[in-house]
């Protein structure tokens, strides 16, 4: 057995493709004076089928994941074109007398160098995507094809040191049943990709690829983070077994979809989706879904290379009110900057993105951005019950200049006499520990509060999310967070408005579990969490999990913690 990190749940057993990447080194060889304009055209076509390979790629990406998933691959796109680079590679062909790969090669090296160095963890991070552009670029100087993931004749399970955002995204998923990769934690992007596809994962596993040869019989234990190499026929009949029974369960699941979530005393939560398209609501609503609790609108101006028209937004939004039919829909105004970015939007030279020129602090600088959104959200808000949250609101300050905005854009629709909901509520993502901290002063001017714990756990613990390094540090349970969690649904609860969370943390049964008993009104996650965390709701009095809850409290670790709720509701 080779042990490694759970990323998502499910057994898989098949064969094994390998993904072994060769090692791309200098050959050395000089070229004559008369071979230069053969190595550059060489260059420029390999740019030109780098870049449509991207395009395809992203498009994919885009279709099947969605455009959270598909946006790396705007840097992608910028790399690739990017008039530094190539005149790098040419200068190095003219002067050096090298051919193109090998010009490539030390022009990818020498970037990787200067984002190696930087001070900024997010910046270091992107040589992971410098060298899947290097990689792809030499491989097409040479001619050598990667193995084509999205034409797969039969299934596998995936074998690789790492997989990078162009294998990820073009895997076919009704061939690739699971993977397993050396590298990775549970924040890693392979991670993400795995649980968007549903499929089963393991990262971490150390060595993996050196003990695995393409054709070997391989089960991936995506629940407990195990992978075995050509098992025996007991420990095959045991997963295959295991493997029925996890079906079997997603299908007793299903059964749950018009069931409300109500504990067995008779306590009623909402239980809601986090969306990006409007797509994203049938997955939602099949899933036994409430509501959208997140609505994140920064697909709309992501792989294009002008901001969406008032027009544009106004149709997405009046489409996800429409198809929810009069089930609360809260939509999270422009939430671009740290890790997201727009090809057309200047956001360059910050050297701590995550904390400075983001989200609300970009839209109260550029007003009209802003105000074209929100006249588009309105317009919306009379086909259905929207509400409107802003991101990074770090104080009252914010709040009151957010929604003054608002009431200019509102004025210009009744100017206009445009439909809207006069009484749209207006509320918060809680995710800075400075507004979850003051969470009695802002819940005196918001209508309710939606936590975004993914960021709240970064700020409050100093760590990076999408380090895969730090993986261990990012805990949602650490006693800092669970009292900035419980401070907030206290102060909003003290106002009487709804408090509920959107990030990561609300698909976890062990945190639901805590959340509910904290007092929480509103549980948003990804669509196919919905179904699990509705049957631990239901499974459980509310009376328990307050003392659950109160009990977590008291402890001084998150190990603890998850022993002790565990253990609790090991005996339900």
């Amino acid at each position: 057995m080779i042990k490694g990190t759970a990323v998502s749940k499910g057994i898989a057993i098949e064969k094994a493709l390998v993904l072994k990447k060769d090692v791309i080194r200098l050959t050395d060889r000089k070229i004559s004076e008369n071979e230069i304009e053969q190595e550059l055209a060489q260059l420029e076509t390999a740019l030109t089928k780098s870049m449509e390979q991207i395009e395809k790629i992203q498009a994919r990406a885009l279709r099947e994941l969605g455009p959270d998933k598909a946006q790396v691959f705007e840097a992608h796109k910028m790399l690739i074109t990017d008039p530094v680079l190539r005149d790098s590679i040419v200068n190095k062909i003219q002067t050096e007398y090298i051919g193109a790969a090998d010009a490539a090669f030390k022009a990818i090296e020498e970037l990787k160098a200067v984002f190696e160095m930087m001070d900024n963890e997010y910046m270091r991070e992107r040589v992971a995507d410098i060298k899947d552009i290097g990689d792809r670029l030499i491989r097409n100087i040479l001619g050598k094809e990667r193995v084509d993931l999205s034409n797969l004749k039969e299934d596998v399970i995936i074998i690789a040191e790492d997989l990078t955002p162009s294998d990820t995204a073009a895997m076919d998923k009704n061939h690739v049943k699971g993977f397993a990769t050396e590298i990775g934690g549970e924040t890693s992007h392979t991670a993400i990709i795995a649980r968007s596809l549903e499929i089963p994962a393991v990262v971490g596993c150390a060595k993996a690829i050196r003990k695995i040869i393409t054709g070997d019989m391989v089960i991936i234990d995506g629940s407990e983070g195990a992978v075995f190499l050509n098992p025996d026929p007991a420990t095959l009949a045991k997963y295959e077994e295991e493997g029925r029974n996890f079906q079997i369960r997603k299908e007793k699941l299903k059964g749950l979809k018009d069931f409300p979530a109500i504990t067995l005393d008779g306590h009623c939560v909402e239980l809601a989706g986090n969306i990006a398209k409007p797509e994203g609501v049938i997955k939602v609503l099949d899933n036994g879904g409430e509501a959208i609790g997140l609505f994140r609108t920064e697909f709309l101006y992501m792989n294009r290379n002008t901001f969406p028209s008032e027009e544009e937004q106004f149709a997405a939004y009046k489409k996800v009110a429409q198809s929810m039919e009069g089930k609360p829909v809260i939509v999270r105004t422009l939430d671009i900057g740290g890790d997201k970015h727009l090809s057309y939007l200047d956001l360059s030279g910050e050297m701590n993105p995550f904390l400075g020129y983001r989200a609300i602090r970009i839209c109260l600088e550029e007003v009209e951005l802003f105000k074209t959104q929100l006249r588009a959200i309105l317009r919306g808000s009379a086909y259905g019950k929207i509400k409107i949250m802003f991101p990074m609101i770090s104080g009252i300050g914010e709040l009151r200049k957010a929604k003054a905005i608002l009431e200019e854009a509102k004025l210009e629709l009744k100017q206009k006499n445009m439909a809207f909901d006069e009484n749209i509520e207006v509320g918060i993502m809680m995710e800075i520990p400075s507004a979850a901290l003051t969470a009695d002063i802002l819940a005196k001017e918001a209508d309710f509060f939606s936590i975004g714990t993914n960021d709240l756990c970064q700020y409050t613990l100093a760590v990076d999310r999408m380090n895969e390094k730090l993986s261990s540090l990012y805990d949602p349970l650490h006693p800092a967070v669970l009292r900035l969690i419980k401070n907030v649904i206290d102060a909003g609860h003290r106002q009487g408005i709804m408090v509920g969370v959107c990030g990561e943390m609300a698909s976890g049964i062990e945190n639901s579990i805590i959340l509910l008993g904290l007092g929480l009104d509103e549980f948003s996650m990804s669509p196919s969490a919905i179904p699990s965390v509705k049957e631990a709701i239901r499974s459980i009095t509310f009376k328990k999990a307050q003392a659950i809850a109160k009990k977590v409290m008291e402890f001084d670790n998150s190990g603890a913690i998850k022993k002790y709720v565990q253990e609790e509701l090991s005996c339900l």
